[in-house]
């Protein structure tokens, strides 16, 4: 029997290997659906769309966090296809036991969220929730800089004036990155 090599595999049997029994194929699968939204063109990965959202309910931490990683590369150009992923991704958000998951879930819905007002009026209470929960923790310093990149996008005035107090504590008395960074938010949110 001939091994089929993951990366030889179309985009439907990959998306049909998510809702697979077996974990590993899972992975391998997300695995390769993530290094496509990267490396290829995310715009393949819209048919499919659906069966990827599906994917963020797999309990093995490692495909959704592959998974959240092609919809964020799917968000930068068509983040209305992708409004369903957002359950899925605020659950994933406060993942009890994977810091990656955690981020790639928070990266997600600040690369959506970004993309117009209303979208980041949804996403915000949760993020700030986030930023609360994890401040400090070793992957606080990656969403910070989630945050600066959803300062640059078209997130709503109220949004920008919560983040900037959200951020403003630590931009004048933080130390090290998090206080680099919280200074930095502030001045891409100047720059409005």
């Amino acid at each position: 029997m001939a091994v089929i090599n993951i990366k030889d595999q179309s985009l439907e049997d990959l998306t049909s290997e998510l809702d697979g029994t077996r974990r590993r194929l899972r992975q391998e699968a997300a695995t390769e659906i993530a290094r496509r939204a990267k490396e290829g063109d995310p715009n393949d990965l819209f048919d499919y769309a659906g069966d990827i959202i599906d994917g963020l309910e797999r309990p093995e931490a490692q495909t959704r966090w592959e998974l959240l990683d092609a919809l964020s590369e799917m968000a930068k150009i068509d983040p209305g296809c992708i409004e369903e992923a957002f359950e899925g991704a605020e659950m994933s958000l406060f993942d009890e036991d994977s810091s990656i998951v955690r981020l790639a879930a928070f990266k997600f819905l600040s690369v959506w969220g970004a993309s117009s007002s209303d979208r980041s009026d949804r996403v915000w209470k949760i993020l700030d929730e986030a930023v609360q929960c994890y401040h400090g923790d070793h992957e606080y310093r990656d969403m910070l800089e989630c945050l600066r990149r959803f300062a640059e996008g078209q997130i709503s005035d109220l949004v920008a004036d919560s983040l900037r107090d959200r951020v403003s504590f630590d931009a004048q008395s933080g130390q090290g990155y998090i206080k680099a960074y919280s200074k930095e938010i502030i001045e891409t949110l100047d720059k409005r």
